[in-house]
């Protein structure tokens, strides 16, 4: 679906990107080695689509920034094209880097129950294959700790004890090429962002944890 969606749209908008177009000259890169600040901290998930999920935790007061990409897969150094055919074994992920003092992590982590479905394996929507499932990684015991509760708190007021989201150790992440980025920011009237995120970043700007940002 939103291979489709992208390719409408390059019927309109020259600068639209389709959904696996050819981005050869910008490989993705390893995450970098150098350690955020020391006020910072950072969070590893995925669900379904990174544009989606990125434009959705950008909502959020307190995340500094969302940056889509890859990991739990074998391949290193994957490009989309590569991920799209779900042979690498890697998720569509986004690194969120957030103030502590502004939101916590496990305000984090219980909005993730929000902003998708983690009761379908491997799809959200008319998105299927491995590359689009339902995954938080975990950097130490504590972060596992806190992410097993947030499920379970999910599982019982909102998905009916369904969950299949992945909670896995933190691998290496890859940063994915500069036209993944801000997606739904630089690319609103997209098809796939119209028809797909645009909905649900409405529906979202309702949240608790983004309304003191929304105005509304």
């Amino acid at each position: 679906m939103r291979r489709f969606l992208s390719l409408l749209c390059l019927a309109t908008a020259s600068f639209t990107m389709t959904a696996c177009a050819d981005s050869s000259a910008d490989s993705p890169k390893p995450a970098a080695s150098v350690p955020p600040p020391a006020h910072t901290e950072t969070l590893v998930l995925g669900g379904g689509c990174f544009w989606c999920v990125e434009a959705a935790y950008e909502l959020v007061p307190g995340v500094l920034t969302a940056e889509s990409g890859y990991a739990g897969g074998a391949r290193p150094n994957p490009t989309y094209e590569q991920v799209c055919t779900g042979a690498t074994g890697h998720a569509e992920i986004v690194k969120l880097t957030f103030d502590p003092a502004q939101v916590t992590r496990a305000q984090l982590v219980d909005f993730f129950w929000e902003i998708h479905d983690p009761t379908t394996l491997n799809r959200q929507g008319a998105d299927v294959g491995t590359q689009y499932r339902s995954v938080i990684y975990y950097a130490d015991e504590a972060e596992k700790t806190l992410i097993l509760a947030s499920r379970d708190r999910a599982n019982a007021s909102l998905w009916n004890g369904k969950i299949v989201t992945e909670i896995s150790a933190l691998p290496t992440v890859y940063i994915a090429e500069d036209y993944h980025q801000d997606y739904y920011r630089k690319n609103p009237s997209a098809g796939y962002c119209r028809a797909v995120i645009k909905p649900k970043i409405d529906k979202l700007k309702k949240s608790p944890l983004v309304q003191p940002a929304s105005g509304s």
